[in-house]
């Protein structure tokens, strides 16, 4: 079955999709800033250039390899109990016929190198400061080569989690039309698995149950970096409802609505916990807030009602400083720009929010079904995959390259070098 064929795609609605897929980049572009910005300044170069280099690699990768895996009018196929379960496409390799597809082929492809791009840059931001660019690219090839388009061929093609309304009548299927799975719950459990391969910084752990504070070191990028990719995160939201939830384009003005009150609900929350918690909002904080309602808005703003994208991204804004704070001073895991807590949590929360608000009969259990694929079957693959790599291509810096910065040690000069950029009692 072809995915992409089952409805004609109109041309004003072609026009539309391709308009708002040239804006989402910005997504990512907000994102390599927020990463940037809460990493320190010796890092700072590095880290921004690492964002373009993985983003680059991911995309040939993809285009080379993972484009024949992510779609394909068949796919690799085994039964179970007399039911088909399709495991993984069987298309062409390196882009071979794409100017005789469909304009719906087309599209989903240019909304797939957009969502992959984007899923192996939000690991790099939990490596910051540590993490080696060579490293990371080998990473980012990794999982655009297999990992993201197995797992779109699952949800936006017609893998096993599409077919679960089909094959045992649980809803529509596995929804996802904004790449909460897709990009933001497979980045935030590769970062994850960075996290735990690559270990703490130097001094942020100094004993067991403490934690040394390291700010960003610079929140203007940070803040600067959450306006920007609400631009991006409101043409993503919509492109993703109209391909992969068939809403027509008088609809899509919800689906915008629906962003921004999850975004504002958010950022609202966590303002207010940061506020009681410490006395003062924190702003590295109030902007991760502000990127789980984000990240929460791509499971469900084509799908709930106003009122409950507000909701859900309330929610996500309170559960965000406290799983901040749980996953730092309790599971000693050093996450400098939060992306497994805004990336992975609030993806996972908006899937289980698309299920808890949608009418449909057996909604909720598909998501889960879904929520347990990523997990169960994902976060391992990957874990694997990246310390194999490891072992290849050590993701961690030598000691003195982590003490002189990353900027110094990969690129030979500082981000700021009219600025004094190495300052860390922790290495006395």
């Amino acid at each position: 079955m072809d995915p992409y064929a089952a409805l004609p795609l109109p041309q004003s609605a072609f026009v539309l999709g391709l308009c708002l897929l040239l804006v989402a980049p910005l997504a990512i572009a907000g994102v390599a800033l927020i990463n940037a910005g809460l990493g320190r300044s010796r890092s700072a170069a590095q880290s921004l250039l690492g964002s373009l280099v993985l983003v680059a690699v991911a995309i040939i990768a993809f285009a080379i390899v993972g484009v024949a895996f992510g779609y394909g009018e068949t796919g690799y196929t085994f039964s179970i109990a007399g039911k088909p379960w399709d495991w993984i496409g069987a298309g062409s390799f390196a882009l071979s016929g794409f100017s005789a597809g469909t304009v719906q082929y087309q599209l989903a492809t240019l909304f797939e190198f957009i969502s992959v791009a984007f899923a192996v840059l939000i690991a790099w931001g939990s490596g910051a400061d540590r993490f080696r660019i060579l490293a990371g690219a080998a990473a980012a090839c990794i999982l655009a080569a297999f990992v993201f388009p197995m797992l779109a061929y699952w949800v936006w093609g017609a893998g096993w989690l599409a077919q679960l309304g089909f094959n045992f009548t649980l809803g529509d299927g596995f929804l996802d039309p904004g790449g909460a799975s897709t990009v933001h719950v497979l980045g935030g459990l590769s970062a994850l698995a960075v996290a735990w391969i690559a270990g703490p910084r130097k001094g942020k752990f100094p004993k067991e149950g403490l934690s040394t504070a390291m700010p960003g070191h610079n929140a203007v990028y940070v803040l600067f970096g959450c306006l920007l990719a609400l631009v991006g995160w409101l043409a993503w939201n919509m492109a993703g409802a109209l391909m992969w939830a068939d809403l027509p384009p008088t609809e899509l003005t919800v689906t915008a609505i629906n962003t921004l009150l999850s975004a504002s609900g958010a950022v609202a929350a966590t303002f207010t916990v940061t506020r009681v918690r410490f006395g003062k909002p924190d702003a590295s904080l109030c902007a991760n807030g502000w990127l789980a309602g984000l990240v929460t808005s791509s499971a469900c703003a084509a799908i709930v009602s106003p009122m409950q994208a507000l909701l859900a991204g309330m929610v996500a804004g309170l559960i965000t400083p406290l799983l901040v704070e749980l996953l730092e001073l309790f599971l000693s895991i050093d996450d400098p720009s939060g992306a497994i807590t805004v990336h992975a949590a609030s993806g996972i929360w908006g899937l289980v929010a698309a299920g808890l608000f949608s009418s449909q009969q057996g909604q909720f259990l598909a998501q889960l079904v879904g929520i347990a694929a990523l997990l169960g079957l994902i976060l391992p693959l990957v874990y694997l995959l990246f310390w194999l790599v490891n072992l290849v291509l050590p993701f961690r810096v030598d000691a003195d390259g982590e003490r002189i910065g990353m900027d110094l040690h990969e690129l030979g000069g500082n981000a700021y070098p009219e600025f004094v950029v190495h300052r860390d009692d922790s290495y006395r």
